[in-house]
């Protein structure tokens, strides 16, 4: 059974709603949400951001014999103690086709890349590395190579019957290559999260309709989507809901019926209008936060139903700015993802920042690589909550910590990098 936000609250010490920090928010919702349950099978191209639902084990072995890492000349190492070598070639190697003949002391075989090493072979020479003297024999000198030099051993990469991934691992290209390696066509994988998402307010407008004064164009569906997509999800869209009772009542039940979790934005600030709070509270188990952050301050979170809600503020870079610090990575915990640790990039800031202890600040930043060779960060200058522009423009958020103060040029920082998320 889920535990309750008062259950989960009482585990966390000095937690405070009113003033919630960034680490306090993460570790809350790390007991607020579990993963999905259910699996299906999927094809390997299919698998491109998935989550492996179980460890995959390896059927054989990667490389399934010994054999050379490139083109050159394949012998007995053991030769290499005596000096420099001449060695008779006796035959050739190719790739795809085992060399079915013997290599006796002072010879050696011709080999391709990938090419299988010959019984008692375990040492390649680069054909580049190498002269062929008169009498057809290959020259090596002295000091050149080691015992073993150039040979890939079976099972160096994946050994037959050992784990070669671990549950929870999100499929990227190149684990689908290495899926595809050991010959499997098909994973088993969590299914896809399902979100329902929701902006609120009068003031908001649906594309295609007029504008009208005192109203904007709701640009939060569109970024939520967005990074939605980007992480997997089956997104549900449930467009612009005004701020009446009954139509909310009606989206929440509506997004708590078909989704795992329900992300809005708007309506969860103090002094806005009380109807998506209070429908919040009415239909589920929420508590309202005030989180020391800038942007961002307040949100919500909780259940309704079985459904996982987050209620984000309504500026545009703010719900960014939520959504990538707190929400992705707890959809990714609800998709079997293994939790991890953020990971920072470390950059030197090449502008000094203004900032006061006690809260934790995301700035919009752009990283660039200095003639030195050193990482430099930027702002891209208004860091207003509303300025939607500046996410276009920064490639990742400065991440100045709850106790950290003010930021001289070349201090160190740590960077948020977008790749991947936006």
């Amino acid at each position: 059974m889920n535990a309750s936000i008062a259950e989960i609250a009482s585990r966390l010490q000095g937690y405070d709603p009113q003033a919630l920090s960034a680490d306090g928010v993460g570790e809350f919702l790390a007991q607020l949400v579990s993963p999905v349950r259910a699996t299906e099978s999927v094809g390997v191209r299919d698998a491109l951001g998935r989550v492996l639902a179980r460890d995959l084990v390896s059927p054989i072995s990667v490389p399934p014999h010994d054999n050379s890492a490139m083109d050159g000349f394949a012998f007995a190492g053991a030769q290499l103690a005596s000096g420099a070598l001449r060695l008779e070639v006796v035959g050739t190697a190719l790739a795809g086709k085992a060399w079915q003949g013997e290599v006796g002391p002072g010879q050696c075989v011709k080999i391709m890349t990938g090419a299988i090493m010959p019984a008692g072979l375990d040492t390649v020479v680069p054909q580049e590395f190498t002269k062929t003297g008169a009498d057809g024999r290959i020259e090596i000198p002295a000091g050149l190579l080691q015992p073993g030099d150039n040979r890939r051993c079976k099972g160096e990469d994946l050994m037959e019957g050992k784990p070669a991934l671990r549950a929870g691992e999100r499929l990227g290209p190149a684990a689908l290559g290495l899926v595809a390696s050991l010959g499997i066509a098909q994973v088993e994988v969590f299914r896809r999260l399902r979100v329902a998402y929701f902006s609120t307010g009068d003031e908001i407008l649906t594309l295609g309709e007029p504008q009208r004064e005192g109203a904007v164009y709701d640009s939060n569906r569109y970024t939520v989507h967005g990074l939605l997509a980007r992480l997997g999800c089956e997104v549900i869209d449930l467009g612009v809901v005004r701020d009446e009772p009954a139509l909310l009542e009606q989206a929440f039940r509506d997004a708590a019926s078909r989704a795992d979790a329900i992300i809005t934005s708007g309506g969860v600030s103090v002094g806005e209008a009380d109807f998506t709070k209070a429908m919040m509270k009415k239909l589920g188990d929420v508590a309202f936060w005030k989180i020391a952050m800038r942007p961002g301050r307040p949100m919500a979170v909780g259940r309704i139903g079985e459904s996982v809600l987050f209620g984000l503020p309504g500026n545009p870079v703010a719900v960014m700015v939520t959504f990538l610090a707190f929400v992705r990575p707890a959809l990714l915990r609800m998709m079997g993802a293994r939790p991890e640790a953020p990971l920072y990039l470390k950059a030197h800031s090449g502008e000094a920042m203004r900032k006061k202890p006690g809260r934790t600040e995301y700035q919009r930043g752009i990283v660039t690589r200095t003639p030195q060779g050193t990482l430099e960060v930027r702002t891209t200058g208004n860091q207003g909550s509303g300025v939607l522009s500046s996410m276009v423009q920064a490639n990742g958020l400065v991440v100045l910590h709850h106790a950290q103060g003010n930021v001289a040029v070349g201090d160190e920082v740590d960077v948020m990098m977008f790749e991947g998320a936006l």
